[in-house]
Parts: C-alpha cells; structure tokens; sequence
C-alpha cells in the first residue's frame, strides 16, 4: 500500500461522511418556524398548527426568548419581526412559504394550495405584508370585536416590551 493510498482513502471517506450529512439535512422534513410570540395572532396560529402537527414535524422559536440571536445567528430579528422566516430542508422560507410548508406538512396543504398559484401568490403576498406591518392592532381588533385572541393594545397604542427593544438596538448595533 503506498502512502497515497491511505490519504486518499481519508478524503474520500471524509468527502462521502459530508455528502452523507448533507443528503440527510436535505432530507429532514422538519420546518422551524421563526415567530413573534408577543403577537397574539402569530401565537393564535402557530398553536392551532401545533394542534394538526401529529407527526411533529414542526419546531417552533419565539422570536423573543432569551439568546435568540446566539441560538440562531443566521435569522437576523430585525427581518424575522418584519416578515415571517421558516428553515426547511437547510433553506430559509419567508412569508408565504413558510405558511404553505407547514399546513402541507401537517396534511392540511390543499387549504392554502392556492397561495401558490401564480397571480394569487403575488396578491396574497402583498396582502401578507400589510397584515404582518400591522399584525398587533390586527390582533386588538379581533379581540375587541370578536373575543378572539387577547388584547395586545390599549388605548389605541401597541404595547413595547422593553425587552423587545433592548433585542432590536442589539441587532441594529451589530449591522
């Protein structure tokens, strides 16, 4: 055996060990969901996805909690409060996209199926966007109107964590 051959044998055997785990990542059907548990709307939904999830298939990561953004540097808050981010399958889902993976996954797809249609996708979208800007005084109205969900805004005035802000300047700092 020559010396080579050992040294070869090595990098292929690392090489297939890391294609091996890439293949396993691409594999797992596991959608992480990156939400805003201080919106109570977000939370509303996020529970009755829970509720349909019987294979377990999604993971759930407040927004809030503590070291988020040491747990997972890779999801920037600032984004993750302007628009909803998922992780599946190593990729990174936005809006939309993560709502559509996970009611698929839960085997409630064909719920929201249209939201992946062409002209509908890009409505919905915008739709999506004015709701996740204003998903607080969404959630009070509900509240005040139809007893749904808890109120999160008094006096016509969203509530602030201080937490919340402490989280934001860190972020900002860091960019």
């Amino acid at each position: 055996m020559c010396g080579y051959c050992q040294n070869d044998t090595t990098y292929i055997l690392a090489s297939g060990i890391s294609a091996l785990t890439k293949v396993a990542k691409m594999k797992n059907n596991t959608l992480t969901i990156y939400y805003d548990g201080h919106c109570p709307l977000c939370s509303l939904e996020m529970e009755k996805l829970k509720r349909h999830d019987k294979k377990k298939l999604i993971v759930l990561e407040n927004l809030h909690q503590d070291n988020f953004d040491t747990k997972f540097p890779h999801i920037n808050f600032n984004s993750a409060m302007a628009i909803l981010h998922g992780e599946y399958q190593g990729k990174i889902l936005l809006g939309l996209n993560v709502t559509h993976r996970a009611w698929t996954l839960v085997g409630k797809g064909a719920l929201v199926a249209p939201l992946q249609f062409p002209i509908i996708k890009q409505l919905a979208h915008l739709f999506y966007l004015l709701v996740a800007k204003y998903r607080h005084q969404i959630s009070n109205f509900l509240h005040q109107r139809f007893g749904i969900g808890v109120n999160s805004c008094d006096n016509n005035t969203c509530a602030v964590n201080t937490e919340d802000v402490n989280v934001i300047e860190r972020n900002q700092n860091k960019q």
